[in-house]
């Protein structure tokens, strides 16, 4: 058996990875809707595509992490099995992994939704003004 590229984030319908692994993740897992979170506009799929770009900008990072993560919430909690990625899978990716296991009660901390994220997904590396974002959320 061959090795998924892409990993469950929780309950077997939260998936996540890179950007290639989306069709894959698409037909192996019967996903409803893909969050892509690549800053630029994707190509043509032919599968439910949501763009939610995680910024580059600092003063537009917090806004679109809290965006990205409601996509992949309310999906869920609206019963659909859902796959996001960035590129690799590691940093945007990883950063609304953390978000994600917080919003849903899988975590309580950022340290501990990062440590969870991290033994699901050996790649998962959250940038520093991803992490200060994520600090600004979540840290109260």
């Amino acid at each position: 058996m061959v090795e998924k590229k892409y990993q469950a984030l929780l309950d077997d319908r939260i998936f996540f990875g890179g950007a290639a692994d989306a069709v894959e993740a698409v037909t192996n897992e019967k996903i409803d809707v893909v969050i892509d979170l690549r800053v630029k506009e994707p190509e043509n799929v032919t599968y439910n595509r949501v763009h939610a770009p995680i910024a580059d900008e600092a003063e537009q990072v917090e806004a679109s992490i809290l965006y990205a993560v409601d996509k992949v919430v309310s999906a869920y909690r609206d019963g659909k099995k859902v796959f996001f990625h960035c590129g690799g899978g590691g940093g945007r990716a990883g950063t609304v992994a953390i978000g994600t296991l917080i919003e849903l009660g899988q975590a309580s901390t950022i340290e501990e939704a990062e440590q969870k994220a991290k033994a699901i997904r050996e790649k998962v590396n959250v940038r520093e003004p991803m992490r200060k974002a994520l600090q600004n959320i979540y840290d109260k």
